[in-house]
């Protein structure tokens, strides 16, 4: 698969690294000449311009930060491409959204671009990406998706079982916001030394404890 990666950070390094350790063709766009081409040397990709990057990926990532991720995408033609977006939208420390009550960053990069955008990558610091695979305590790193374009999410549910992570169905891209306040919740607990992971309960117990038979327990006592 093609990729053109916006953005020459560590998001971009990160997950460009990685595709192309899986056997992708990556290009790395940026608005500095110098860092597009510094970035796509430590990771073996081509290098060029905003522009050309866009036009060269059959999946483009947008890898900056969401201030400057509007400015971006009216720069360059993104029309019907399949755009990942992993920015994350809250602008201080108090992970307040820079989009308030208003529609997703997501929904936003979506009208601002005419891309088909799905949202994915944005819960974990870019040294999870790093990893190979991104696994802990045995089991593969969940990766929620967020889209509206059946194909646009298959591309991307195909890249994070690339990374060896196992890609989440969020929904359509309105679910967008809920992934993005997620994002700045869990950060913010992170951020205060709590430990997000343990407020969820494993999956045989999301629904409670079973109801045992006619109120006695397995053994038949009460």
């Amino acid at each position: 698969m093609r990729i053109g990666i916006l953005g020459a950070g560590n998001m971009a390094e990160a997950l460009g690294g990685q595709w192309v350790r899986a056997g992708h063709e990556v290009m790395v766009g940026a608005r500095s000449p110098e860092k597009a081409t510094a970035l796509a040397e430590r990771i073996g990709a081509r290098s060029g311009t905003l522009e050309e990057a866009a036009g060269f990926g059959e999946v483009v990532l947008l890898a900056v930060w969401y201030a400057g991720a509007l400015d971006v995408v009216r720069q360059v033609d993104l029309a019907g491409r399949v755009l990942i977006d992993c920015t994350n939208v809250w602008g201080d420390s108090t992970f307040a959204l820079m989009t308030g009550d208003g529609p997703s960053g997501a929904q936003l990069i979506a009208e601002a671009s005419g891309a088909r955008v799905v949202k994915a990558f944005n819960l974990c610091h870019e040294s999870v990406w790093r990893m190979t695979p991104p696994a802990f305590d045995g089991h593969p790193l969940g990766v929620p998706i967020c889209g509206d374009d059946g194909e646009a999410v298959d591309s991307v549910e195909r890249l994070v079982r690339d990374l060896g992570c196992e890609p989440l169905p969020g929904g359509g891209l309105s679910r967008a916001g809920q992934l993005e306040a997620t994002a700045a919740f869990v950060v913010g607990l992170y951020a205060s030394g709590a430990d997000p992971a343990t407020m969820i309960p494993p999956l045989a117990h999301a629904g409670g404890e079973p109801e045992p038979l006619n109120g006695q327990g397995l053994n038949g006592q009460v």
